[in-house]
């Protein structure tokens, strides 16, 4: 069965700030300038109606998809300014990191510089290429510092005893002569030569925007790997996703039109939808229809304290029909007609429209499932109630023609 936890909504829609501001701070973004500058132009272009204090934005919204984590602190800083800076970077996506003191530099900044030193040693000593030092990392210790960090991981090596067996048994080897940690070796022609031509032949003639679609789509993979786990960066991800539940749910006692289909998604076909094809795969036109019944669950009034005291329908049987292509960049919308419910179930049917061209549907029956068992369970009474107001007043609307088809040999 697969679970649906509620809609989605846009940064745009969740930000505790006015949407002016928003535009504002997206529009910095592509201005190379750095922290406080930053801080001082929203401030003033807000008539002072935003202070978010000493963290930089520049870095944490350009860098919103590159790292879940944006550092903050300052020794003569406000602590309610400091929380309510972290209230604005959570409610992005991003967990903030609230220093004690002020440095030179940010902490993830000082641990990737210090890597740097080392892997620029081992370039200039004719040790490794550029290559072999990120392979080194991405299929070694870069794995497991993805979710568990250096410390964990070494709590983890030093066994039942933990990290003080660790500290003990490698803690001596820290005095060994065999980093250069401390040493900046010498940038000469020679050496950044050599980096660039052994850059160009590992970049394989990909241009700058390859390689950043490359880092990204990799980055939204390693992020859902963990989300599963809930560990992590993975966890930040799955709590941001549970706030936009959240916050995008119906309003209690909001009207419902079944004077037609709902119209409830919206989406773009994305380059990496594409398959060997030329057209969208098979299982992004599932995702669009995902992602519909996501938001008509929100629409029903599922939101994070539902999901957590109540339970949430599953998907147990899905009919899709492929009707046309779809190509990248094709802008798709879905409507959902409810065909029938009853206290556990729920009987829909979605339609995938590119301009007034039906690209797909999909019928579907979902079953409510409870919280706390994990079992088939009926409906919360509003839930239920806004769902069977859907089902009869759809009731009334013409019977989709592909509704209870099925597979066979004519």
């Amino acid at each position: 069965m697969a679970r649906h936890e509620g809609t989605a909504a846009t940064p745009e829609s969740l930000l505790p700030l006015a949407p002016a501001t928003f535009e504002i701070l997206l529009a910095l973004v592509d201005r190379e300038r750095h922290g406080y500058a930053i801080m001082k132009d929203v401030t003033e272009r807000t008539d002072g109606a935003v202070r978010l204090g000493p963290g930089t934005l520049y870095g944490a919204l350009k860098r919103l998809l590159e790292s879940g984590l944006v550092e903050e602190g300052g020794e003569r800083t406000d602590p309610e300014t400091l929380e309510r800076a972290a209230a604005v970077y959570r409610s992005v996506g991003m967990e903030p990191l609230v220093l004690r003191a002020e440095i030179d530099g940010f902490v993830a900044d000082r641990l990737m510089e210090a890597m740097w030193r080392e892997a620029l040693w081992l370039v200039a000593d004719d040790i490794a290429s550029v290559t072999e030092i990120d392979d080194a990392i991405r299929l070694g210790a870069g794995l497991r510092w993805s979710f568990m960090g250096s410390f964990l991981t070494y709590r983890a090596a030093g066994g039942e005893e933990g990290m003080r067996h660790f500290v003990e048994q490698f803690g001596p080897a820290l005095e060994w002569p065999w980093t250069k940690l401390t040493d900046v070796p010498e940038l000469t022609d020679e050496l950044v030569e050599k980096l660039v031509a052994q850059s160009d032949a590992q970049a394989e003639g990909r241009s700058v925007r390859e390689l950043e679609r490359l880092r990204d789509d990799c980055l939204v993979s390693v992020l859902q790997g963990l989300r599963a786990n809930r560990y992590g960066a993975g966890a930040v991800l799955e709590r941001h996703e549970r706030e936009l539940v959240a916050a995008a749910g119906a309003p209690a006692g909001s009207a419902l039109d079944t004077s037609r289909p709902l119209a409830l998604h919206e989406a773009t076909v994305a380059p990496e939808w594409v398959d060997y094809n030329g057209h969208a795969h098979e299982s992004r036109y599932l995702q669009v229809f995902g992602d519909t019944t996501d938001a008509l669950l929100g629409l029903l009034g599922i939101d994070t304290a539902y999901l957590d005291g109540v339970g949430s329908y599953f998907t147990v049987e899905t009919h899709l029909s492929h009707l046309r292509e779809a190509s990248a960049g094709d802008r798709l919308r879905t409507t959902t007609q409810i065909l029938g419910c009853d206290e556990k179930r729920l009987h829909i049917f979605h339609s995938l429209y590119r301009g007034d061209d039906l690209v797909a549907t999909a019928e579907q029956m979902m079953l409510h499932v409870s919280a706390e068992t994990g079992r088939a369970a009926p409906a919360g009474a509003e839930v239920l109630a806004r769902a069977r107001e859907l089902a009869a007043g759809h009731a009334a609307l013409p019977q989709p023609d592909r509704a209870g088809r099925r597979i066979g040999m004519v």
